[in-house]
């Protein structure tokens, strides 16, 4: 496989593309390995013999699935921007599509999104595999340089670029064979409106293992943390250049001299009378926003219980022939 692309294409991907990848990855692996209930680990560990608790703990776990679809987008010269994407049938005896299906798919999103055109594949994998490039070809009667997406699933916490591959397939000769190869191509993420609310709406979320308000808070200033650590750094660097640029070790650079000059010129506005009066502004409505969500928890409950007194003592009074309190 090649290091990188020489076609000059540009790639746009939306969000929305790795969402349903993640999806579709995430509904497979959940149906391949169905969380075990309390009644099977009772029926195991319940076995006379004891055989059944050590197949259990020997049993090694199933590989990774791989899960197959296609990604639509349109091209504007030398500009692909990948909007979504569906899923497809694979057949693993054969290690191919299902064509019918994929036929099919094609037409029904032509009438919704008539604009948009197959543009290539996608696929789950630390990396491209030797079957994939059978893949690759068979899609080449729909578009003649497909585009392959590949997601990474596997969990790392180093990592801090997104899990994403793109390649392009090119024609090189190796050992004096002409072969059709794939090599690595670069990409920026591109959002609409729409996409960035419901990124931040799914950031929201509460965890689906019935994490607390606690756990969030955590998580959001962990981000925090690593976000401000990140910058610290970068600046730990610049500072460095910048004394080493005046002990004369390395040549002046006047435009990026000129860069952290305009940068270094908004730092005083944050220690001025109208940043000092915007931000208590902000911090009293803060507060007051906070006060009246209060006011108003406490009389939702004060209702609550009034109401739960007049049900209670509207019971008395009409054995008694008394009114209601309120």
């Amino acid at each position: 496989m090649a290091s990188s692309s020489s076609s000059g294409l540009t790639f746009k991907l939306h969000p929305l593309v790795m969402v349903n990848i993640s999806d579709h990855y995430t509904r497979v692996k959940s149906q391949m390995n169905p969380p075990v209930t309390s009644t099977s680990c009772s029926n195991t560990n319940g076995n006379g013999n004891g055989e059944g608790g050590d197949s259990a703990a020997v049993k090694a776990p199933p590989p990774p699935p791989r899960v197959y679809g296609c990604v639509i987008g349109v091209q504007r010269g030398r500009t692909v921007e990948i909007f979504n994407s569906f899923e497809l049938l694979y057949d693993s005896a054969t290690d191919s599509l299902d064509r019918a299906f994929l036929l099919k798919k094609q037409e029904l999103y032509k009438k919704v999104f008539p604009n948009f055109y197959v543009l290539g594949w996608y696929s789950t994998g630390s990396d491209a595999e030797e079957s994939d490039m059978h893949i690759h070809k068979a899609l080449m009667d729909i578009n003649e340089s497909p585009v392959y997406v590949l997601l990474n699933p596997a969990i790392n916490h180093a990592q801090k670029d997104l899990p994403v591959t793109i390649y392009e397939s090119e024609m090189h000769v190796i050992d004096g064979i002409p072969q059709l190869i794939f090599v690595n191509s670069s990409y920026t993420i591109e959002t609409v409106e729409a996409e960035r609310i419901s990124v931040d709406h799914v950031a929201h979320l509460k965890p689906s293992d019935g994490g607390s308000a606690a756990t969030q808070l955590a998580a959001h200033l962990t981000s925090i943390h690593s976000a401000i650590k990140m910058l610290n750094s970068r600046i730990r660097v610049l500072h460095h250049y910048l004394v080493a640029m005046q002990k004369g070790e390395i040549p002046y650079e006047n435009s990026l001299l000129r860069q952290v000059s305009s940068l270094l010129r908004r730092l005083p506005a944050i220690e001025s009378e109208k940043f000092q009066d915007d931000f208590l502004m902000e911090y009293s409505d803060t507060l007051l926003i906070t006060y009246l969500a209060m006011f108003t928890n406490c009389s939702s409950t004060m209702n609550e219980l009034v109401e739960k007194f007049n049900t209670a003592y509207d019971r008395h009074s009409r054995r008694g022939g008394r009114t209601a309190f309120i």
